[in-house]
C-alpha cells in the first residue's frame, strides 16, 4: 500500500527546462559522434598512407646487373657498375644515391658528380671509352652512363631511374686510392635514398693479361 502511494506521489519531469536539457544531451551526443567519425576517417587515411609507404619501402631499391673493370695490366683503374631498379620500385633519384666501396684497406663513399659526368648511350656507344665525360672524375665522385631509358627520366641534372631503366655508374678507382691488384676482394653497395641497396662483391682475377683490357668482375 505504501509502495503504491509512493509511486503515485512521483511525477515525471516536464516543462521547457526538461526539453532544453534533452536537446542539449542530443547535441552533445551528435558532436561526440562527429568527432569519432572524423577521428576514424583520419586514422584510416593515415593507416593507408603508412601502408603504401611501407610497401614502397619493401619493393623499392636497386639490383646489380654486372660490374666490369678496365685494367692496365697491373691494376684495375676503372669500374662500371650496371644497376636497375627492382621490380615494383618507386623511382630512384641518383642525386640522392651513394656508392660505398672498399678493397679491404681503403674505404670510399661516392656521390654523383653532377651534369658534367653524365652520358647518354641509349642509342648506342662504348661504355668503356674512358674519354667520355662520365669517366672524368675526382675523389669522392661517380658518373652516370645511361644505357636504357625509354621515358628519358634520367637526365644529367635530374638523374631519376624507374622501371626498366639501366645505367652504368662509373668509378675512377685510382682517384679514390683503391688498390685493385690481382686477387683483391672488393665489397660495397649502391645505396639509394630509400629501399634496398645494390650489392657489390667480387674478387679480381689472379692475373691481368694485355693492356687496357675490359674484364667482367661480377
Amino acid at each position: 500500500m505504501k509502495l503504491l502511494e509512493f509511486l503515485k506521489g512521483k511525477k515525471g519531469a516536464t516543462g521547457i527546462g526538461t526539453l532544453i536539457v534533452f536537446i542539449a544531451m542530443v547535441l552533445v551526443a551528435a558532436v561526440a559522434a562527429a568527432v569519432l567519425i572524423n577521428t576514424s576517417g583520419f586514422l584510416q587515411q593515415k593507416a593507408m598512407a603508412t601502408g603504401k609507404e611501407s610497401t614502397e619501402q619493401v619493393a623499392s631499391g636497386l639490383s646489380t646487373l654486372q660490374v666490369i673493370g678496365i685494367h692496365n695490366n697491373s691494376t684495375v683503374n676503372y669500374l662500371a657498375i650496371y644497376i636497375t631498379p627492382n621490380a615494383g620500385s618507386a623511382p630512384i633519384d641518383l642525386n640522392q644515391t651513394k656508392i660505398l666501396i672498399t678493397d679491404g684497406n681503403k674505404k670510399a663513399v661516392l656521390k654523383y658528380k653532377g651534369a658534367a659526368a653524365w652520358n647518354d648511350l641509349d642509342n648506342g656507344g662504348e661504355v668503356t671509352n674512358t674519354s667520355l665525360p662520365a669517366w672524368n672524375l675526382s675523389s669522392g665522385e661517380f658518373g652516370i652512363i645511361v644505357l636504357q631509358d625509354a621515358d628519358d627520366s634520367c637526365k644529367n641534372i635530374t638523374p631519376v631511374i624507374n622501371k626498366g631503366d639501366i645505367v652504368a655508374l662509373t668509378i675512377n678507382a685510382s682517384k679514390i686510392s683503391l688498390d685493385l691488384k690481382p686477387r683483391t676482394t672488393v665489397t660495397g653497395s649502391v645505396v639509394p635514398e630509400f629501399g634496398a641497396p645494390a650489392v657489390i662483391e667480387f674478387t679480381t682475377p689472379a692475373t691481368y693479361l694485355g693492356d687496357q683490357e675490359v674484364i667482367q668482375l661480377q
